[in-house]
C-alpha cells in the first residue's frame, strides 16, 4: 500500500495528486477490510467515509481547526491518516488502537466519543470559545449513521443557527444507522435524493448565492464547472435553512474531486452551512454494502475476494436466547410490544419484529424518545419491553425517572451489554445501569444466571406490576445451572453450600462464581455460592445468612463497586445491623476506565474472572478467620411484607 504507507502526517494528504487521491481511498478501504477481518469492528460505516476523510483533510488543517466526529465508530479512515496506520493492526485490542476517537492517541482526536448526537453541540461549543478567544479556527462536524435524528443533534442544530461565524456541519447520509433509518427526517432525507435536478439547483443558487457574504457570483460560477453528475443546491425550504444553515446537497460522497471543490469554497463562509453528502455504507465491499446491518459492527471474517466468512464463535450469546425468548413469549402475551432505539437485530428484536410487525417499532437513534414511547404505551394498557444496551439507556435516565418510575408504570427495560463489552472499550461499557437504576421507587432490578433464567426473568417481568430492569453482557451465555425456578421478588437462589467462605454473586457473575468454586474445591476449599437474582430489593435473608457466618463474604458483579450490586448489600447490612469487617465487594473499579480488548482479558483485569475470584478468596482466607459477634438478636423475625417470600 504505498501511497497510504507515505501518510505520517495529515499535511502528506496535500502533496498527493487528485488521481493519487481516488487511490489512497482504495487503500485505505484495503486495510480497514484487512484488519477488521483480523480484530472485528466497525466496518460498513468507515467504508463509506474514505473520500471525504481525505477530503477534509485535503482542505483543512486540524492542527489547528476543529473536526468533531458523530458517531465515533466511522473514524478509522481519519485515524489511518493522522499517524497510526502503523499500529493499525492493533485496533480493539488491549493496549492498542481504540475503535472510537481517542484523545490520549491523538491531538487530532478532540474528545473520546462512542455516542450519538454530540458532536454539532461540542462543535458549537469550541466554535463559540474560539469566537470569544479572538481565534480564527475553522469548525467542522461530521454527523453520520442517522445520528442526525438525536435529539441532542436538533438541540445543537438549533443553537448553531444562531452564530454569525464559519460552522460547517457535514450530513453523512447512508440511509442505515446500525438497521436502516427510521423516522420522518430519514424520508425527508431521501425525497432529497431522488428529487435533485441539476439544473432546478442550479437556477436556485443563481438566485441566493449572492446574497451570503464571502460567497457570491464566483462561487456560482465555480460550481457551474462542476461536473454534471455532482448535484449541488441551497435549499430555501429545507429544514436546516429555517434551522439557520446554508443548506448544500445533496451531493455523492464517494468522489473526491468534486468533494474537495465543495469544500474549498464552503471551508470560509462566516455563516453555519450544512454539506448534505450521500454515500454507501460498505462501500467497496460489495458483500458489506449489500448487508450494511450486518456487516455494521463485524466479528472477524474472512474475505477471499469473492465470499465471505463470518467468524461468530462456537457459543450462543445472551442476545441470541434473549431474542428466542422474547419471541416465545410474545406469542404466549398478545399486549407485549417491544421497542428499541435503532438496533433491532443488535438487540435480538429482529425476529420479534418479522413475527409481530404491528408490536414493534424501531425509534431510531432516539433512546430517550424510545424510552417515552413505551411509557405511553403502558399507559394506554400496553406491556411494552425496551430493548437497548446498558451504555445507551443512560442517556434515558431522566425518562426512567419522570415517566416510568413517577408514574407507576410497568415497562420492562432490557439492558444489553451490561457490563464490559470488550472490543468497543470504555465509550460502550454498561457499567452503571444498577447505579443509577437503583434509586427509583416502583423499579425492580434482576439479573438472570443462564438461559433459562432468562426466560424466567422476562416471564416475572410480564406479569410484574412495577417497571423492571434485566441485565445482561455481552458475552456467551454460560450452560444451563438446571431448571430455573419462577423469580421471585427480592429472593436469591442458593447454588452451591460450603462453609469455608460465602460467594453473593448477581447475573452472570453466577458463572464465573461457581467455576472459582470448582477450582478451590479441588484445593480442600469450600465455598458457598448465592445467585442474588435481585439487586432491588435484596434478598435480606441471604445477605444475613451470609454475614453472619464466621468467614469471607465476597460480592461479585459486572459493575462498578460504586452503587452497585455490593453497595447494596453493604447498605443492607447496615440496615440490619449486619458486620461487614468480613465484607469484600469485586467489580469494576470505581476510579478509572476500562480500556478496550477482549473482554476475558477485562473480566481478568479488574478480578471478576474465576480465577480472581478464587485468589480473594485465598486472600481472605490467608487474613485469618474473624471473629462475628452474636447479634442475632437484632435481625428482624420478618422481612417486610413486599420482600416476603410469595
Amino acid at each position: 500500500m504505498g501511497l497510504l504507507a507515505s501518510i505520517e502526517h495529515p499535511s502528506d494528504v496535500k502533496k498527493l495528486s487528485i488521481t493519487q487521491l481516488s487511490e489512497l481511498a482504495g487503500e485505505i478501504r484495503e486495510r480497514i477490510l484487512e484488519v477488521v477481518g483480523k480484530n472485528g469492528g466497525h466496518l460498513a460505516s468507515n467504508l463509506g467515509v474514505a473520500e471525504i476523510t481525505i477530503a477534509l483533510h485535503y482542505c483543512f488543517d486540524f492542527e489547528k481547526d476543529r473536526l468533531l466526529w458523530d458517531v465515533g465508530h466511522q473514524c478509522y479512515p481519519h485515524k489511518l491518516l493522522t499517524g497510526r496506520n502503523a499500529r493499525f493492526d492493533t485496533l480493539r485490542q488491549s493496549g492498542g488502537i481504540s475503535g472510537f476517537p481517542s484523545v490520549d492517541e491523538s491531538p487530532f482526536d478532540l474528545f473520546n466519543v462512542g455516542h450519538a448526537g454530540t458532536a454539532i453541540p461540542t462543535a458549537l461549543g469550541l466554535a463559540r470559545a474560539d469566537q470569544l478567544l479572538g481565534r480564527s479556527n475553522r469548525v467542522v462536524a461530521l454527523v453520520g449513521d442517522a445520528s442526525i435524528v438525536n435529539g441532542l443533534a436538533f438541540e445543537g442544530l438549533n443553537q448553531a443557527g444562531t452564530l454569525n461565524r464559519q460552522f460547517l456541519v457535514i450530513l453523512n447520509d447512508n440511509n442505515y444507522g446500525i438497521a436502516p433509518t427510521q423516522g420522518g427526517l430519514a424520508h425527508y432525507l431521501a425525497r432529497f435524493r431522488a428529487s435533485s435536478i441539476y439544473e432546478e439547483v442550479k437556477q436556485r443558487a443563481k438566485q441566493l448565492l449572492p446574497r451570503l457574504p464571502l460567497v457570491g457570483q464566483s462561487m456560482f460560477e465555480a460550481l457551474g464547472h462542476l461536473k454534471q453528475g455532482l448535484k449541488a443546491t441551497v435549499s430555501p425550504h429545507s429544514i436546516f435553512e429555517q434551522l439557520g444553515f446554508m443548506y448544500v446537497g445533496p451531493v455523492m460522497g464517494h468522489d473526491v474531486a468534486h468533494l474537495i471543490d465543495l469544500l474549498q469554497m464552503l471551508k470560509d463562509i462566516d455563516h453555519p452551512v450544512l454539506l448534505h453528502i450521500h454515500t454507501n455504507k460498505g462501500q467497496g465491499a460489495e458483500f458489506a454494502r449489500a448487508e450494511p446491518s450486518r456487516f455494521h459492527a463485524s466479528t472477524p471474517f474472512i474475505f477471499d475476494g469473492e465470499t465471505v466468512t463470518v467468524t461468530n464463535g462456537s457459543g450462543r450469546s445472551w442476545t441470541e436466547a434473549f431474542s428466542e425468548a422474547v419471541l416465545e413469549i410474545g406469542g404466549e402475551e398478545p399486549k407485549l410490544c417491544a421497542l428499541t432505539a435503532a438496533m433491532p437485530a443488535g438487540t435480538g428484536l429482529d425476529k420479534f419484529s418479522e413475527k409481530y410487525p404491528e408490536r414493534f417499532l424501531d425509534v431510531g437513534i432516539a433512546e430517550s424518545c424510545t424510552v417515552d414511547v413505551a411509557a405511553g404505551m403502558a399507559k394506554a394498557g400496553l406491556k411494552p419491553l425496551v430493548a437497548i444496551y446498558s451504555t445507551f439507556l443512560q442517556r434515558s435516565f431522566d425518562q426512567v425517572f419522570q415517566e416510568i418510575s413517577l408514574q407507576h408504570l410497568s415497562v420492562i427495560l432490557c439492558l444489553d451489554r451490561a457490563g464490559l463489552v470488550g472490543g468497543d472499550g470504555a465509550v460502550h461499557h454498561g457499567f452503571l445501569d444498577i447505579a443509577y437504576l437503583r434509586p427509583l421507587p416502583n423499579l425492580v432490578l434482576l439479573a438472570p444466571a443462564d438461559e433459562n433464567e432468562l426466560k424466567a426473568a422476562l416471564r416475572f417481568a410480564v406479569d410484574c406490576p412495577q417497571a423492571c430492569a434485566i441485565r445482561y453482557p455481552r458475552a456467551d451465555v454460560p450452560p444451563p445451572m438446571g431448571e430455573a425456578a419462577p423469580f421471585t421478588v427480592g429472593r436469591s437462589r442458593l447454588m452451591r453450600k460450603g462453609n469455608d467462605a460465602t460467594i453473593l454473586a448477581y447475573g452472570a457473575a453466577v458463572s464465573h462464581a461457581l467455576d472459582a468454586a470448582e477450582q478451590l474445591a479441588a484445593e480442600g476449599i469450600q465455598v458457598r455460592v448465592f445467585n442474588a437474582r435481585f439487586a432491588k430489593p435484596i434478598d435480606r435473608e441471604m445477605v444475613t445468612a451470609a454475614l453472619l457466618a464466621d468467614h469471607p463474604v465476597i460480592t461479585i458483579e459486572d459493575h462498578s463497586v460504586i452503587g452497585g450490586f455490593g453497595a447494596a448489600v453493604l447498605e443492607t447490612a447496615q440496615d440490619l445491623r449486619l458486620p461487614i469487617d468480613h465484607l469484600v465487594r469485586l467489580g469494576i473499579p470505581g476510579d478509572r476506565f476500562i480500556s478496550q480488548g477482549p473482554r476475558q482479558s477485562q473480566l481478568a483485569e479488574c478480578g471478576i474472572d474465576a480465577a480472581g475470584i478464587a485468589e480473594t478468596v485465598h486472600r481472605e482466607l490467608a487474613g485469618g478467620r474473624r471473629s462475628v459477634q452474636p447479634i442475632r438478636q437484632r435481625v428482624p423475625n420478618s422481612l417486610p411484607g413486599n420482600l416476603a417470600r410469595s
